[in-house]
């Protein structure tokens, strides 16, 4: 274990952050532990955020070192891979909800058991449970 890393924090670079903000709020059934313009975060475990920044302001700081993130928009970027205590909770959520299913609940080689969705964004938000633990 790396002892010196206190905090996790990803950021995702938003279309709209408005948006973005009200689906990760249902996602997560909870609202923002911090929603100003440029930034929103969510505390989604002990240390753990996940934050969301425009593409315009991320773009201000990238400047012209890399390519501009609306270029990237509904490409996958990232995977948000989440265990969770009851994937079927989170799967009909999600559904209720109106994220984009990936792919259902299924058992995978490598252990777990996940189901695969899209944020706004083409995000991809995995929930996972170890088989094992069942």
């Amino acid at each position: 274990m790396i002892n010196h890393i206190k905090l996790t924090e990803t950021i995702l670079y938003v279309n709209n952050q408005e948006g973005s903000s009200q689906f990760y709020q249902k996602i997560f059934r909870c609202l923002p532990d911090l929603d100003v313009p440029g930034m929103t975060e969510f505390v989604i475990s002990y240390n753990c955020k996940l934050g969301l920044m425009p593409n315009k302001g991320i773009a201000k700081i990238l400047s012209t070192a890399m390519p501009h993130p609306d270029n990237g928009n509904g490409i996958p970027r990232c995977e948000l891979y989440l265990y969770v205590e009851n994937i079927q909770f989170e799967f009909d959520n999600a559904i209720k909800i109106g994220a984009k299913l990936i792919s259902p609940i299924a058992n995978r080689d490598w252990g777990d058991r996940v189901c695969y969705f899209s944020d706004p964004d083409g995000h991809i938000i995995a929930f996972a449970e170890r088989i094992n633990d069942k």
